[in-house]
Formats: C-alpha cells, sequence, structure tokens
C-alpha cells in the first residue's frame, strides 16, 4: 500500500523535532533541501548546511530539548506543500528552563529521496522562563 503525501509530511515533521532534540545536524540532507531557508529567532539562514549550523548554535550540546510539533494543517500542490503547526519547546539547560510557544509555518519539495523541507519560519508567540 503506497503512503499518501499527508502521512509522509507528517512523518518528516516528526523527523524534524526528532533532529533537533537528538541533535542529528549532520544528517540535515534527510530532512532539507540543499537551498533551504530557516527565519527562527536564531536568524535567517540559506543553503542545508548553514541551516543545520544555526540549528546546531541554537540547540548546543549541553542543552536537552524537547519539541513538540502538533496540530498539522497541509495543503499539497503537486511536488510542493504548505504545512503550519503549533510548536511547543522545552529548553532544559544546567542553568534553567525556557519554553516556548511558537507557529511554524513550513514549505515542503517532493524530492528524489522524498519529501524534503524548502522553507522553516518560526513566528514566536509566547515565552516562559521560571525563575
Amino acid at each position: 500500500m503506497e503512503r499518501s503525501d499527508s502521512a509522509e509530511l507528517v512523518e518528516l515533521v516528526t523527523r524534524l523535532g526528532t533532529w533537533l532534540d537528538e541533535k542529528r545536524f549532520d544528517e540535515a540532507r534527510t530532512i532539507f533541501t540543499e537551498d533551504a531557508s530557516a527565519d527562527t529567532l536564531g536568524g535567517t539562514v540559506h543553503g542545508v548546511d548553514a541551516l543545520a549550523a544555526q540549528a546546531h548554535r541554537s540547540h548546543p550540546d549541553d542543552v536537552a530539548t524537547q519539541h513538540f510539533i502538533t496540530n498539522p494543517r497541509i495543503e499539497v500542490d503537486g511536488d510542493r506543500a504548505a504545512i503550519d503547526a503549533n510548536l511547543l519547546v522545552v529548553f532544559a539547560a544546567p542553568t534553567g528552563q525556557r519554553i516556548l510557544g511558537e507557529r511554524y509555518r513550513l514549505e515542503a519539495a517532493r524530492t528524489a529521496g522524498g519529501w524534503r523541507i524548502s522553507r522553516v519560519a518560526a513566528n514566536p508567540i509566547w515565552e516562559f522562563s521560571p525563575a
């Protein structure tokens, strides 16, 4: 049975969160297109290598994270897709916790290797840093 585009895109979004949490930045090409761009609290970058480097800076090795990416709304148009989703991310650093609520706007492209994210835009909504 062939999987639907929507199911593959939901899995791609799930893999994005795991990629960040497990700090698998050397595996960026399994998630992103070569020309992917990101506009997040960490800055704006273009190209898969710059995107992976930015993700690594924003998710240092000594800080555990947990990304909850929920309620994806997916619109597929041929070999392109737009995905809106809620993001709740917890940063658990030795110095304290930080929790962010954001809205993801992702764009994806169908490639020879399957669906890949071509654009990430994160819109911050709220932040909580307990004392």
